[in-house]
């Protein structure tokens, strides 16, 4: 992707500065589950968790979906993005961040000079909660493991929790987003950095600038893990 194109799509964003980077990605070696997770066996493969969150009947969630929303993206990526659930568009296609939000989120992606097939994008929940309400803790707790195998799957070198909620809960903390944002912490030693959700920068046009300062701080952060 040229400058010119990364330009366009940070302006997308409502960011008008840009600051060249050097390249994140590098060709990696097949990452070994098994040997830093010993809980995930290699019967417990990404075809057979997509198939039991697709059948699950955990919570009360599973009643009044349409689709569960397992995930999408590259499975060996170096970045993770993590939300809180799916809304109606997730819900009705079945994928992550497709609606609006989704849409800036790609352009959040593009802006770090990714396409959103070089990402993995997951939700803390894997079915839509009622009118887009918050999670509640019982159905949080009953996609606990789907998520953590996940995580394991995929093996990131750096994880973004994507608004409060999906903050809130992989740092199982109520510190508001605010004392969140800027820090490294660490999700079972990888480092994970809270960025604002996009449904909130659609609402709240001035703290896109906020949003870009999260990404570079992203960046920096998975550098210097290289």
């Amino acid at each position: 992707m040229d400058n010119n194109l990364r330009l366009q799509y940070l302006d997308a964003m409502g960011i008008t500065v840009w600051l060249p980077r050097d390249a994140l990605r590098e060709t990696v070696e097949i990452k070994k589950v098994e040997d830093d997770f010993p809980f995930i066996s290699e019967a417990n493969n990404w075809e057979q968790l997509a198939n039991e969150v697709a059948a699950c009947t955990k919570c009360g969630l599973c009643a009044t979906r349409k689709n569960t929303v397992f995930g999408s993206g590259n499975k060996t990526a170096d970045w993770l993005f993590i939300g809180e659930g799916p809304g109606q568009h997730e819900d009705e296609q079945g994928l992550p961040f497709v609606g609006n939000a989704g849409q800036l989120l790609t352009e959040m992606i593009r802006a770090l000079g990714l396409g959103r097939d070089e990402v993995y994008i997951a939700n803390i929940v894997k079915c839509r909660p009622p009118n887009n309400r918050d999670p509640h803790a019982d159905e949080v707790a009953s996609c606990h493991d789907y998520l953590q195998r996940q995580i394991a799957l995929v093996q990131p070198k750096v994880i973004l929790a994507v608004g409060r909620i999906a903050a809130q809960t992989l740092l199982n903390t109520d510190a508001p987003l605010s004392k969140l944002r800027g820090k490294v912490h660490t999700l079972d030693a990888t480092p994970l950095i809270v960025v604002y959700h996009p449904a909130y920068l659609l609402r709240s046009l001035l703290e896109k600038r906020k949003a870009w300062q999260d990404l570079q701080f992203a960046m920096r952060t998975l550098q210097e893990q290289q």
